[in-house]
């Protein structure tokens, strides 16, 4: 009898699949499942929103960073102006 999976259990090996770094086969063999079943869920779902889910704390993260590139930005600057004069 074949296995039943979960759309979640779907989603995450898309997931893993495409930004893991791992090849397919090795993906596949991890998670127990086979090649062919692994492709036809990757087309399955090639176009879900993979970041699906609460998105808070990206949006946190996405400020500090913004925070952290402007006072790096302004720390350039002055270098700058200190290693002209």
């Amino acid at each position: 009898m074949a296995m039943r999976y979960t759309d979640e259990f779907h989603r995450d090996a898309v997931r893993i699949a495409t930004s893991s770094g791992l090849t397919r086969p090795k993906v596949a063999s991890d998670l127990g499942v086979g090649l062919s079943t692994l492709y036809k869920w990757l087309q399955k779902h090639q176009h879900d929103d993979l970041m699906s889910g609460p998105h808070e704390d990206v949006e946190k993260e996405n400020t500090r960073l913004r925070k952290e590139v402007r006072l790096l930005r302004e720390e350039r600057e002055v270098l700058k102006k200190a290693t002209i004069h």
